[in-house]
């Protein structure tokens, strides 16, 4: 039988457990926080004292800060992307309204959609940012697509999201600590909730890998070394701005995140190194010879990449983005 078909069968047998998954790692609908629980209340006497607020606040969060907070934004906008590809994955079926893994993608993407919604909102309040240039730096990056080397498989998916919920956690986390040493609490707060989901997300997309690793050792091990060999892509690895080409300004954005302490090269390996762990890739067990291989070069990657994250340097000076103008911010 072929991998693809192996994988296939794979995802039928896991679907069963997806039900109980989704009870156990996302939370009911109508229970759930909403952008409007972090938000000035439209409906309110208090809603302009309330906006104004927001307005003083913002202005004592330093320039880095805001390229680093619309940068977030946009990647948590553009999951129309992220579900699109997702529902394209080998097992998921969107047509089929019975299908658990469909469930879970649709659900899952109800979560996340509130991120992008509550910091879009909150960055219009500021009146720090460049809003049209965020929206057409928004819309490329959905029309752009991505490519993050994983196909239609679903393990080597599964091993991205894996890591990727994670970084989103630690990049929304330290946000919000940058925040709360500002006196800027709703805000340190509304991150804070955002880098809560994420965990959560983290651990589901987690206990994914860890089931196919019981029936799929060899493969699953695999589809993490193809991953970890290829590098993950961050989601906004096409970030452009308005008559720019693609991809022009993700470098600059990641420079940002690891300049500001948000998002770094050393958090890049330590994440590797916690899934490795998580997954216990040491003591799996009934592997191919390729898939022992590929445990070995696993085990080594992490001291390896730390040493070479010891010796990245980062552009002092920050980059000019249409998205927040230094004039503004003083």
């Amino acid at each position: 039988m072929s991998s693809k078909n192996v994988r296939l069968e794979v995802m039928q047998f896991l679907e069963k457990d997806v039900e109980s998954l989704i009870k156990k790692y996302l939370i009911p609908i109508d229970s759930i926080w909403q952008p409007s629980d972090f938000l000035p209340n439209s409906e309110g006497d208090n809603f302009f004292e309330e906006v104004r607020e927001i307005r003083e606040l913002s202005k004592e969060l330093p320039y880095d800060f805001w390229v680093v907070l619309v940068g977030d934004m946009i990647t948590e906008e553009a999951l129309p992307t992220y579900e699109s590809w997702l529902m394209d994955v080998e097992g998921v079926d969107q047509v089929d309204k019975e299908n658990s893994w469909g469930k879970w993608v649709r659900h899952w993407t109800g979560e996340e959609n509130r991120h992008g919604d509550v910091l879009n909102k909150y960055l219009y309040l500021s009146g720090r940012v460049n809003m049209r240039e965020i929206e057409i730096t928004t819309q490329h990056l959905i029309a752009d697509g991505f490519d993050i080397g994983t196909d239609r498989d679903p393990y080597k998916n599964f091993v991205y999201t894996s890591f990727q919920e994670l970084a989103t956690y630690v990049s929304h986390n330290r946000v919000a600590k940058l925040a709360k040493d500002k006196d800027n609490k709703q805000l340190a707060k509304m991150c804070k909730i955002i880098s809560g989901d994420e965990m959560r997300h983290h651990h589901a997309y987690s206990e994914f890998v860890e089931r196919i690793f019981k029936v799929d050792p060899s493969q699953m091990m695999l589809a993490f070394h193809h991953m970890m060999k290829l590098k993950i892509a961050m989601p906004a690895h096409f970030l452009r701005e308005s008559g720019n080409k693609i991809g022009t300004a993700f470098e600059e954005f990641s420079n940002t995140a690891q300049r500001i302490g948000v998002y770094t090269s050393t958090d890049y390996v330590d994440i590797l190194d916690k899934l490795i762990k998580r997954w216990e890739i040491d003591k799996i067990t009934n592997l191919t010879d390729d898939a022992e291989k590929a445990r070995d070069y696993l085990m080594k990657l992490p001291s390896r990449m730390y040493r070479l994250s010891e010796r990245i340097r980062i552009p002092e000076n920050s980059f000019q983005f249409k998205w927040v103008e230094p004039a503004v911010i003083k």
